[in-house]
């Protein structure tokens, strides 16, 4: 049984990502909490994690834009216990022609169990839940159990 020490000292891992139709609404959130922010590592599909950097100031990594397997590559970070938490703000009134890739990492967060936020107001309760510092604790017992 291998004991991962190092995870109860780092920083929340957070994926963020925004359809163009709500990229708006998430500078306005990541402004607001950009103090909060600023303590996760974060990482996003390459439009959202640009325009974070540019318009908030977030040091962000990035991976490919959602409609070109960065949604996918997302989900694999995921799926390896690389993520903590998703906000993912979707515009549900909008058609996606990479639906199907949206799906799988909304289907990998509840088989995972890895927190997710679809809605700004979801991702408000996420951002400023105590729970988010804890993560790390929680992989850290998921480890051992396993």
């Amino acid at each position: 049984m291998k004991k991962d020490i190092s995870a109860e000292n780092r920083s929340p891992r957070l994926a963020i990502i925004a359809h163009d139709g709500k990229k708006v609404d998430l500078v306005a959130f990541a402004t607001y909490n950009r103090d909060r922010l600023q303590h996760c590592r974060l990482i996003g599909t390459r439009t959202t994690a640009r325009m974070l950097r540019e318009k908030v100031g977030l040091q962000i990594d990035s991976v490919e834009s959602g409609p070109h397997g960065g949604d996918v590559q997302i989900a694999n970070l995921v799926v390896e216990g690389k993520i903590d938490a998703v906000l993912f703000i979707v515009d549900p009134l909008d058609k996606h022609p990479h639906d199907p890739d949206i799906q799988t990492l909304l289907r990998i967060c509840n088989v995972r169990n890895v927190p997710l936020a679809t809605n700004i107001a979801t991702a408000d309760h996420l951002i400023s839940s105590p729970m988010l510092d804890l993560v790390q604790k929680r992989h850290l017992v998921d480890v051992i159990a396993s």
